[in-house]
C-alpha cells in the first residue's frame, strides 16, 4: 500500500463509518474502492468483510438483552449462519479470479438493489405478515433452510445481506425493531466470523488496507456520526445510492 493509496482509503473509510451510523451502506463504497486502489476483486471482497466484522460484534454486545427473547431462534440460525458462512467463503476461494472479475458488476448491482429497495420489501412483508410459530420446530427448520442460502451469500459476497436477513425475520413474524436489529447483527457476526477465519487462513486479506480502514471506520462512526445525524437519513441514503450506482456503472462499462 502506497502513501497515496492510504490518503484515499482513510478518508473514504471515515465517511463510510459515518454513513453506517446513520443509514448504512458503507460497505457498498468500501468494496469497489479497494478494487480501484489495486486489490484483486476476491482480495477486496475478503478485506471488506474483515473491515466490517468488528462493528457487528460490538453491536451484538449492545443488543444482548433483546436476544434473550429469542434464544431458541438465535441458537438455531446462528448455527446455520456459521455453516453457510464458511461454505460461502470456501465457494469464493474456489471461484476462478477471472470468473469473479466478471461477476463484480452484477454483485454490485444486486447489493445496490437490496440497499435501495430493501426497506420497501421488509415494510411490505410487515404490512402483510406471515407469522410462523416460533415454538414449532418444523416451521423453524423451514425458515432455517431459507436462511442457509442467505448465509452462503453472506460468506461469498455479503453486501446487502442485512436486508435479506430482515426479510427472513419478517417472515417469522418478528416486528419489534430492536429485536430485529439484535438478531440481524448476531447472524451477520456469525456468518462473517467463519468467513473471516477462512479468508485469513487462505492469506487473501490485505492487512495494511484492512487495519487502516478499520481505524478510519471507527473514527468516522464516532466523530462523523455527530454531524451526519444532523442530516435527514433519506438524504444520506440517496448519497450512498448515487455513489453506489455510479461505481456499479463504472464496473459495467469497464468490462
Amino acid at each position: 500500500m502506497t502513501f497515496a493509496q492510504a490518503c484515499v482509503l482513510f478518508p473514504i473509510s471515515w465517511v463510510c463509518g459515518a454513513l453506517n451510523s446513520v443509514a448504512g451502506g458503507g460497505g457498498i463504497i468500501t468494496f469497489p474502492t479497494l478494487i480501484l486502489v489495486g486489490l484483486s476483486p476476491i482480495s477486496a471482497n475478503a478485506t471488506s468483510t474483515v473491515i466490517s466484522w468488528p462493528g457487528h460484534i460490538v453491536g451484538v454486545a449492545a443488543y444482548r438483552k433483546e436476544l434473550q427473547n429469542h434464544l431458541r431462534l438465535s441458537w438455531l440460525l446462528s448455527g446455520v449462519s456459521l455453516v453457510g458462512g464458511i461454505l460461502g467463503a470456501i465457494l469464493l476461494l474456489y471461484t476462478p479470479t477471472a470468473t469473479f472479475d466478471r461477476l463484480v458488476p452484477y454483485l454490485l448491482l444486486v447489493s445496490m438493489l437490496l440497499f435501495t429497495f430493501g426497506n420497501s420489501i421488509t415494510t411490505r412483508l410487515q404490512s402483510n405478515p406471515t407469522e410462523v410459530d416460533q415454538a414449532n420446530w418444523y416451521h423453524l427448520l423451514k425458515v432455517a433452510f431459507i436462511f442457509f442460502f442467505v448465509a452462503v451469500y453472506g460468506g461469498f459476497y455479503g453486501l446487502g445481506i442485512s436486508f435479506l436477513i430482515l426479510a427472513t425475520l419478517q417472515i417469522l413474524g418478528i416486528k419489534q425493531i430492536h429485536e430485529m436489529n439484535a438478531l440481524k447483527l448476531l447472524l451477520i457476526s456469525c456468518t462473517y466470523g467463519f468467513a473471516v477465519i477462512t479468508f485469513v487462513l487462505a492469506g487473501i486479506v490485505a492487512w495494511p488496507q484492512a487495519l487502516l480502514m478499520m481505524a478510519g471506520s471507527v473514527t468516522g462512526g464516532y466523530s462523523g456520526a455527530y454531524y451526519a445525524r444532523k442530516l435527514d437519513p433519506k438524504w444520506v441514503k440517496r448519497f450512498v445510492t448515487v455513489v453506489g450506482f455510479a461505481m456499479t456503472s463504472y464496473f459495467f462499462f469497464k468490462k
